[in-house]
């Protein structure tokens, strides 16, 4: 895999540039949340459980894996309800891709049978999957045929719009301040 900078931890990052699954679970958590912290979040269950193995992680004891979760340092805002999202999302991965994350792009023929799979995942809809496949795309060279065609403006060339685009704090920044200014023209539209 190629060198991940998502997280602006080197341990972090490491583990998102070597372990697919990793990646995945950061997606999954990269919600109400800062986006890096979210993707320190693997990290931070290999330092509390060991190991990030679906397997481990879907046969944790739901209860015990969510005191885990949210045990400072927490894996996220609301670590609890996403601890229970990592189990089915590693369940997920065993059911569908004989435990290994990344049969799940490394399989897919197309970009619309990839956008599919990824909407299958527990906590992945439309948007997420979108951002998944162009971090997929521009970050480890997962483009099938018209995959910018078909995810969209996430997969536009230095469009700075998800984490898709964060490979150092510069690009980090730039994607908070476009979030930032897409926020404010949503709310300014929304007010009469």
């Amino acid at each position: 895999m190629a060198s991940i900078r998502i997280a602006q931890d080197e341990t972090a990052d490491q583990l998102l540039s070597t372990d697919p699954f990793a990646l995945m679970v950061g997606m999954l958590l990269d919600q109400q949340y800062g986006m890096e912290h979210a993707f320190r979040g693997p990290a931070k269950i290999v330092d509390k459980l060991g190991t990030l193995d679906p397997g481990t992680i879907a046969a944790q004891d739901p209860e015990k894996f969510a005191d885990l979760c949210s045990t400072p340092p927490a894996i996220h805002r609301y670590a609890r309800s996403m601890a229970g999202r990592v189990q089915q999302l590693a369940q997920a991965v065993i059911d569908d891709y004989d435990g290994d994350a990344s049969n799940l792009w490394t399989t897919a023929g197309t970009t619309a049978e990839l956008l599919k799979r990824l909407k299958a995942l527990p906590g992945f809809g439309d948007q997420k999957a979108r951002i998944f496949a162009a971090l997929l795309g521009k970050q480890l060279d997962v483009t099938p045929d018209g995959w910018r065609a078909a995810i969209g403006p996430y997969a536009e060339p230095g469009s700075f719009r998800s984490v898709a685009d964060v490979v150092d704090e510069t690009s980090l920044q730039k994607v908070r301040e476009f979030k930032k200014s897409a926020k404010a023209a949503a709310k300014a539209k929304a007010t009469p």
